[in-house]
């Protein structure tokens, strides 16, 4: 797919292969509060090819240290540079778009993994599962455990140890 849309972009721009790629892109399980494309792929309508290069180097490091100043080297741009080019290329600040970025990776991996808060602070780059909480939270407005109630795929519900399976049945048993 990404050769296609490369090709696409390359014979008819960017703006046609944006808007294929969106057409692409669907989702079986998205609610209507849920943004229903990526960031990363609407900022692919950014018609510079460094920053967008910069702009998958992020997604794939989100672990590690990606202050502005890291981002900008990574650009070959000075700091302020950096700065005015992506506010005027992507409508926001390096640092919000970053925290943006983190989050969906972060609803990415409670949808659909198994793993716990701390592993998927670490993986997105938060500090804590505490930050990724408070940052969820102002953003998304709930926290990181009730999305994962509400979204998570089916294959990756909880698994019930046969301990917990037989006092739940001899309470309901109880109960009836």
């Amino acid at each position: 797919m990404d050769l296609a849309l490369a090709l696409v972009e390359e014979d008819l721009g960017s703006k046609v292969a944006l808007a294929v790629a969106r057409q692409l892109v669907l989702f079986l399980r998205r609610p209507g509060g849920q943004s229903q494309f990526s960031r990363l792929l609407e900022a692919q309508a950014s018609t510079r090819g460094s920053l967008r290069d910069i702009l998958v180097w992020a997604v794939e490091n989100l672990d590690k240290d990606l202050s502005v100043e890291n981002l900008a080297l990574h650009a070959a741009m000075s700091r302020r540079n950096f700065t005015r080019v992506f506010t005027a290329e992507l409508g926001t600040s390096p640092a919000h778009y970053i925290e943006q970025l983190r989050i969906e990776a972060a609803r990415q991996l409670l949808e659909d993994s198994r793993k716990n808060q701390e592993e998927i602070a670490s993986a997105c780059g938060f500090s804590s599962a505490e930050l990724m909480r408070r940052v969820f939270l102002r953003s998304v407005g709930i926290t990181p455990s009730e999305y994962r109630e509400r979204f998570r795929s089916a294959g990756n519900a909880p698994v019930q140890s046969p301990v917990q399976f037989s006092v739940l049945t001899t309470r309901a048993g109880k109960a009836a």
